[in-house]
């Protein structure tokens, strides 16, 4: 033989080796799975008499605990939820201030747009701590006379073992936010002579006193509940005001009545032949984006006041509060135009939110349809409202008496005109409270009107007499900025005595 056949001979003896070698561990395989199948068949033939027994009681066991466990889950996301856009509705609340700040600086002249500034910072700020310390107390604590709560100051946010109760914290902060609110309406109908350190102090005091112990009377029991506090004596009534109308807007703006009148009118702004000299405030652009922000965070100020997801009728809100908004609108332009001969932007942007404080007390009990007729009436009593105050000769630069004052009374009387079994089917136009609702609506006003104004003027008298409330007349022709602050708003004003 030759190497080539050797070589091949010595080939098919490895191939033949290998393939025995292949066949034994096959065979082996084979035989460790059929004793392990004969393993599992004897041990699922003692589980399998086992069976009927466990059977019978598992599935009650198993059941129980998926329940539960799925109920309480369900529970804790609802919980959260609803936490959650309660604290969202508080954030676009807030984002009003800085929507009152540019209203506010956009109406009045360049030289106080700082003063005008500062004033919005502070609401907020001075207003958060002293609602904090004693105003959320006054308003929603328990109480036994309905007038004002007697507990809950210096909230803690923590229940009665020491632990944080995140629902305090989001109550807590969308009624702060409130307080500020209401606040910051004083500063534009006393803007451009008022001394800041004199404002400081009636911040202090509308949300210490004048807005905590108002806002108790409709919305005492909304933080302990109905069944370990008495309730507001007004909310007992069955008095509607969801978000704020007059509890918020009309407060404000019946305080900012009795400011303007006490501090008086800018010089120049009414003759001695009782002509009224306008006054023209130094940026329309600032006014439009102040309006359109408070637009916006209005959609947190009353679907947001369902403070949990409602069934989802905080949708339905928002719907009735926009339309009550552009139905404020158009009715101002269309008033002013008539009126005036021209179409106001100033009046127009105010109809906007004459429209919105006039929705916020019945948008939650009003049809679509209804809300755009509260909005339309609004639009023309708020212009109506700013000539009537200038015939009076109560100088207010931003019509803040107007919107918040004026029109908020409106919409609390609109909510016993128009309110309606939403729930019940009912969904017309004029529905209404019938004549015991209405008469409700009456007594809240006139009773707001009574306590706003009243210690108000009480409280600004006393600043006039001990500190003084208003600036001396070169300071007003000068401008708050530069007498108050040190500063200018614009540059190029800086060496600009007046304009």
């Amino acid at each position: 033989m030759n190497l080539g056949m050797l070589s091949v001979l010595s080939d098919i003896s490895m191939i033949r080796k290998g393939g025995l070698i292949l066949l034994l561990l096959m065979g082996s395989l084979l035989a460790t799975q059929s004793s392990f199948a004969d393993e599992s068949a004897a041990e699922g033939a003692k589980t399998e008499e086992a069976v009927p027994a466990v059977v019978e009681a598992e599935p009650e066991v198993v059941e129980e605990v998926t329940l539960i466990s799925v109920n309480e889950s369900v529970g804790t996301v609802v919980s959260e939820v609803g936490l959650l856009w309660t604290c969202i509705a508080a954030f676009l609340v807030f984002f009003m201030q800085a929507g009152f700040a540019l209203v506010e600086a956009g109406f009045t002249r360049s030289k106080n747009a700082v003063n005008i500034i500062m004033k919005n910072l502070m609401d907020f700020s001075i207003g958060s701590i002293s609602f904090w310390l004693v105003g959320f107390g006054l308003m929603f604590g328990a109480t036994t006379t309905g007038f004002f709560g007697t507990t809950d100051f210096f909230v803690s946010g923590l229940d009665a073992d020491g632990n944080p109760d995140n629902w305090t914290y989001a109550f807590l902060i969308f009624q702060t936010v409130f307080a500020a609110t209401a606040a910051t309406i004083v500063s534009g109908a006393m803007a451009e002579r008022t001394k800041f350190v004199s404002y400081l102090i009636y911040t202090v005091a509308i949300t210490v006193i004048v807005y905590p112990i108002a806002g108790s009377w409709s919305w005492g029991n909304l933080y302990h509940g109905s069944d370990v506090h008495a309730g507001g004596w007004l909310g007992n009534m069955g008095f509607i005001d969801f978000a704020g109308s007059t509890v918020v807007h009309s407060v404000g703006g019946w305080a900012a009545l009795a400011g303007a009148i006490v501090i008086g009118a800018r010089k120049g702004k009414f003759n001695k032949d009782g002509s009224v000299t306008p006054i023209m405030g130094h940026s329309m652009p600032l006014a439009a984006l102040g309006v359109f922000i408070l637009w916006l965070g209005w959609f947190g100020f009353n679907p947001g006041s369902t403070t949990s997801l409602d069934g989802g009728n905080f949708a339905r809100v928002a719907v009735t509060t926009n339309l009550s908004a552009v139905g404020g609108c158009v009715a101002a332009l269309i008033t002013g135009w008539v009126m005036f001969g021209k179409p106001d932007v100033s009046l127009a942007l105010n109809g906007v939110l004459a429209g919105l404080v006039s929705i916020t007390a019945p948008c939650y009990n009003v049809s679509p349809c209804s809300s755009l007729c509260i909005g339309l009436i609004g639009g023309v009593i708020c212009v109506l409202s700013v000539v009537m105050f200038d015939k009076l000769k109560i100088d207010d630069p931003v019509g803040a008496i107007s919107v918040h004052g004026v029109c908020g009374a409106w919409g609390t009387l609109s909510a016993g005109l128009f309110a309606q079994e939403i729930f019940g089917g009912t969904n017309g136009l004029f529905f209404g409270g019938g004549t015991a609702q209405l008469v409700t609506q009456v007594i809240g006003i006139v009773a707001y009107f009574v306590w706003a104004f009243g210690v108000s003027l009480v409280i600004f008298l006393g600043i006039k007499y001990t500190i003084g409330l208003r600036v001396s007349e070169e300071e007003e022709l000068r401008g708050l900025d530069i007498t108050e602050h040190g500063m200018h708003a614009y540059p190029y004003l800086q060496h600009v005595e007046s304009n």
